[in-house]
């Protein structure tokens, strides 16, 4: 049987089930914003307990990064990513997801040829793209600045 490709594209567009597209958005606005509560939360403490605005901050990113690998140890991460999609990939607790899952996942086959060659396979493109960015960004700003 031979298919036009708008002939297989008009099939697959009918066979492909619809996506619940503003429900998928409204979960990932709701866990997103819970996740960025969560670290205003955990700022304002770390401000009341007399850190300054900058210490809070770096406070801040650690503890969410460390609960952020805790829950994807736990599996509880992936199981808020199935519910919140992208909502859980903006903040800082997605890269430590990004970091831990290709760790677990790979533990298997040792410590040197497993989880310390593959942690970054999904974190390494984010870094090594968002440093690129910064130096051109840097440059042009630089020579136009």
């Amino acid at each position: 049987m031979k298919m036009t490709n708008e002939e297989y594209a008009a099939y697959i567009k009918q066979k492909m089930p619809r996506s619940p597209l503003w429900k998928d958005m409204a979960l990932a606005f709701v866990i997103g914003g819970a996740i960025c509560c969560v670290g205003q939360g955990l700022t304002d403490t770390f401000s009341a307990l007399g850190a300054s605005e900058e210490d809070a901050g770096t406070w801040t990113s650690i503890a969410l990064v460390f609960l952020g690998a805790l829950l994807t140890g736990l599996g509880v991460y992936d199981r808020l990513a199935v519910c919140g999609g992208a909502g859980t990939l903006v903040p800082i607790t997605g890269f430590a997801n990004a970091v831990v899952s290709p760790a677990l996942e790979f533990k298997t086959e040792g410590f040197i040829a497993g989880m310390a060659a593959k942690i970054f396979t999904i974190a390494g493109p984010v870094i090594v793209f968002g440093i690129s960015a910064s130096v051109i960004y840097g440059a042009i700003l630089m020579l136009f600045g």
